[in-house]
């Protein structure tokens, strides 16, 4: 894995939308920035050949004026120009996996399908190896330090998104605010009286489970100030709401053998179709 933060462009508002964030990212996180962009008809520039570069123009112009822009915003930061001759899904992915992070820009929240070059998200999302983050055009500018929210399923080992969530707080200096969402179900009683001692003795139950976990993340950032909080509703909810005010939402995926596809649970599907502020999705065992 290489030291770089990697944004995809295509040419759209989202996409210079996301190759802002990321700029910001890789430099708070002392990484190189890596401006991608897939065209599987480009074709390889040679000293006599001059159709070359007229038929690769728009490729190059795509990626030299984010380059260009972001060299005046960050001037300290390293970047660097990436042209694929390959379908954007394969190029996307492979970036991924050699990349700290993976950063796309996003169109919309009404269906998956408007994401990055349509439904490549989905499937870039699904199955990369790394985290992605999706940036919509019309948030990125709102931006304001204020905290990290990372949703927590509390089963299973969570390591990965864990530290995600917790470096990306502490090289921004905000809070971690940590949203475990556990919603009753019909098993418990519902006889009058009964829903609130039930929603107590659920409540406390799912703060030893948050508790535990984020027990050796504390020790290990002690400097980053964590706000936990247990929702008595839907996952999928508690992290959407929580989000409504932070700049940046991380979620888990679970990792799924490449036979099966791509696999978004609801809390994934959620915040990619419903957060307001950039979604972070990283794959975890």
């Amino acid at each position: 894995m290489e030291q770089v933060v990697t944004v995809g462009l295509d040419g759209s508002s989202e996409s210079l939308a996301a190759a802002r964030w990321a700029a910001g990212e890789a430099e708070r996180r002392e990484l190189e920035l890596r401006l991608t962009h897939a065209w599987i008809l480009l074709s390889p520039p040679t000293p006599d050949s001059p159709a070359a570069d007229e038929q690769n123009y728009w490729a190059q112009r795509i990626v030299h004026e984010a380059h260009t822009e972001l060299s005046g915003l960050h001037p300290r930061l390293t970047i660097t120009e990436d042209l694929v001759a390959d379908d954007a899904e394969t190029a996307l992915l492979d970036a991924a996996a050699r990349s700290r992070m993976l950063v796309l820009g996003s169109r919309g929240l009404d269906r998956v399908a408007s994401f990055f070059l349509g439904d490549i998200g989905l499937q870039v999302v699904g199955r990369a190896e790394r985290a992605v983050v999706l940036v919509r055009g019309d948030r990125a500018a709102e931006e304001r330090q204020r905290h990290v929210v990372v949703g927590l399923s509390l089963h299973g080992p969570q390591d990965n998104l864990l530290e995600f969530a917790y470096v990306t707080a502490f090289t921004r200096g905000v809070p971690l605010h940590a949203v475990h969402g556990r919603k009753p179900g019909q098993a418990y009683p519902a006889a009058r009286g009964a829903e609130a001692d039930v929603a107590r003795d659920l409540a406390e139950q799912a703060r030893q489970e948050l508790d535990e976990v984020l027990r050796p993340w504390r020790e290990k950032f002690p400097r980053v100030r964590v706000i936990d909080e247990i929702r008595l509703e839907s996952p999928a909810q508690a992290v959407v709401r929580a989000a409504a005010d932070s700049d940046l939402l991380t979620v888990g995926r679970r990792k799924h053998p490449p036979t099966l596809g791509p696999r978004l649970g609801p809390v994934v599907q959620a915040a990619v179709h419903h957060a307001a502020c950039p979604v972070a999705v990283v794959p975890h065992e």
